[in-house]
């Protein structure tokens, strides 16, 4: 009883703490030194811009609010992933945001496994598991607004298409898709628009959007554009032909999906059932499952049993994943 109590007093001194460092960080991201700097800075470039959707465009290379913690991760290598991740997520998260979230789900990992008794390689694993919870949140986060700006390019295309028809330029077109398009695909078309406005190169705004959205079809969108700004032609009709070649493989894609569902399924079941059946049969009965970690030889099985089913499962993944 006094070690939940003394439990409660730590969590509760981590809460106050956070709740203060909170409030500090929410003034000085309005009211701070460096956000007065960068508004500065942002009517010297812009000279009386202010559009408030814009205003992420220098905020998202910032890891840290504080300077000091800014300047100490970038001096390790991964996290440049780790802020293009976040970027390419739509979170509004810095890195030392995130950085923060996954030590804090890591300590109540760690504190449940503490709670229920458990063994200091539990723990540990616990701890590891817990701080990767973010990350597969992020990851998640992610591929769903990646696959929503697939669904939206080929209309976005099209839209640019009509903009360069009737007369407009190719940046008027740019400008045309971040205004007239939809959600998420209209905000990273308006980055492009503004870093040509603020004397970026065409070229490297557009490799700049394919950087910052791994997307097979919108990759060949900018290759496209970049080889006929170079050589010539119709770019109207190389949009149009871009455009229905993206529909076309998205109902295949389609097509596909719908028919390996059946696939897909059987694959989840054959890969949660062993572990479903073994928390089952430990809840139930849990010396008839203690065996295997009373006998020496016991591990030994535990190892060979998760090296066949990892093995299984990165199989099945292989062969329901098909490439259109």
């Amino acid at each position: 009883m006094d070690y939940l109590y003394y439990l409660f007093i730590a969590l509760a001194f981590l809460a106050v703490v956070l709740l203060l460092e909170g409030g500090y960080l929410t003034w000085r991201s309005s009211q701070g030194p460096a956000a007065k700097r960068l508004k500065k800075r942002l009517l010297q470039v812009s000279a009386g811009w202010s559009d408030a959707a814009n205003a992420p465009l220098l905020k998202q290379r910032l890891m840290s609010e504080s300077p000091p913690l800014q300047k100490l991760l970038q001096q390790f290598p991964r996290m440049r992933g780790l802020d293009q991740l976040l970027l390419q997520s739509g979170m509004q998260l810095m890195v030392a945001q995130f950085l923060s979230y996954s030590a804090m789900t890591a300590i109540g990992a760690m504190a449940f496994a503490v709670l229920l008794n458990w063994s200091f390689p539990v723990l540990l694993l616990c701890a590891v598991g817990g701080g990767l919870i973010p990350y597969f949140f992020v990851v998640r986060a992610k591929n769903k607004r990646l696959k929503i700006i697939e669904q939206q390019l080929p209309e976005t295309i099209d839209l640019m298409s009509r903009a360069l028809k009737a007369g407009h330029a190719f940046p008027g077109a740019l400008q045309m898709a971040s205004t007239e398009g939809v959600e998420p695909s209209a905000s990273e078309f308006r980055l492009v628009f503004d870093e040509v406005n603020f004397g970026v190169p065409m070229q490297q705004a557009l490799m700049n959007l394919a950087a910052r959205v791994p997307i097979t079809d919108l990759r060949y969108f900018v290759i496209a554009v970049l080889i006929q700004r170079e050589s010539g032609g119709n770019l109207a009709e190389l949009l149009d032909k871009i455009s229905s070649l993206i529909r076309a493989r998205l109902t295949l894609l389609g097509r596909v999906r719908v028919l390996s569902a059946e696939g897909r399924l059987s694959a989840w079941i054959l890969s949660c059932l062993p572990f479903a059946m073994a928390l089952l049969l430990n809840t139930i009965n849990p010396g008839f499952m203690s065996i295997l970690w009373t006998d020496p030889v016991g591990p030994v099985i535990i190892a060979i049993a998760l090296g066949m089913m990892v093995t299984g499962i990165f199989a099945m993944s292989r062969i329901i994943k098909i490439r259109v």
